[in-house]
């Protein structure tokens, strides 16, 4: 007969402690997360009665095919996409480019890396509506530069009243507030690259150039991938810029997906629909993510 391990209760004692101590955060983890999550993929199948919810009637894929058709979805899909690949290109190209700047020895290089990410903590609030105001079609500063500075306008652009142009302000404000800490992220990486490696490739004949391909490039994907996959998922959630700059202006034609999906929910009070919304975007946004998972766990050699 075996005989049971001397160890057998002490093994117990702690998975029980452990149990204890993790016990609160499956609680709040349950009702703030996982409670909200499954009770709202239900809301998504009805015509939900906010004030009598047991007067909701069970409507099955009818929110989910109404926005599949419903053309202000298809343009709010568009936005977000445009918005998404715009600012993703721009604060990876202008980020790993300050980063590069910043790692150099300069004069006055902790002065200017504060001053690169001191937009990131600035209040979205604040700056997307300076970003409006910036963007006035009457009195903008933009207008005013181009007009009465370069000259190179005749009359003043009436930004927020055009679907294409109203994109612009939104897009340049995330841009600026964004870049300093793809920055940061870049300059993490770029000090992890060994300066005798970059050596060697120089004293081999190896080109400015040759060394930003072929060595810090490659040494970097890791942290270009996780970038990548951060930003995007940042910007196909994007809401405070489009909501407070465009208010889905004109003709509901600059809604972002959240926006939409916020108009639906709280100004409408069509909740299935909202719900519906945000389930198409998170199995969207689930597919992109195990897309990008696996580049980031593909071998750096592949």
């Amino acid at each position: 007969m075996m005989s049971r391990s001397p160890h057998a209760p002490r093994a117990k004692y702690q998975f029980v402690s452990a149990l204890l101590f993790l016990l609160p955060g499956f609680l709040l983890l349950f009702v703030f997360f996982l409670g909200p999550l499954v009770y709202s993929f239900r809301i998504s199948f009805f015509d939900w009665n906010f004030a009598h919810p047991e007067r909701s009637v069970f409507v099955g894929f009818e929110n989910y095919l109404g926005q599949i058709n419903n053309p202000i979805f298809h343009r709010a899909v568009i936005n977000t996409a445009v918005y998404t690949f715009f600012t993703v290109v721009a604060k990876l190209v202008l980020g790993f480019f300050a980063a590069i700047v910043l790692n150099q020895k300069i004069p006055a290089r902790s002065f200017f890396r504060v001053a690169y990410y001191l937009p990131v903590i600035t209040s979205w609030v604040i700056v997307s509506l300076l970003f409006m105001y910036m963007f006035s079609g009457m009195g903008g500063l933009v207008n005013y530069l181009l007009k009465d500075v370069f000259h190179l306008i005749n009359k003043n652009i009436i930004w927020l009243a055009d679907p294409i142009l109203a994109l612009v302000p939104v897009i340049l404000v995330d841009i600026w507030k964004g870049v300093g800490w793809v920055a940061v992220i870049f300059l993490s990486g770029l000090q992890t690259i060994s300066k005798e490696l970059l050596e060697a490739a120089e004293m081999d004949g190896a080109t400015p150039w040759q060394r930003l391909t072929r060595i810090t490039l490659p040494l970097l994907r890791g942290t270009t991938v996780f970038l990548v996959v951060v930003l995007i998922l940042g910007g196909l959630n994007s809401y405070v810029p489009f909501q407070l700059i465009t208010h889905g202006n004109p003709m509901d034609k600059t809604h972002s997906i959240l926006t939409l999906m916020y108009r639906a929910t709280f100004s409408r009070m069509d909740f299935g629909n909202g719900a519906a919304i945000s389930y198409l975007l998170t199995l969207f946004v689930f597919a992109l993510s195990v897309v990008q998972l696996k580049m980031l766990n593909k071998p750096i050699g592949e």
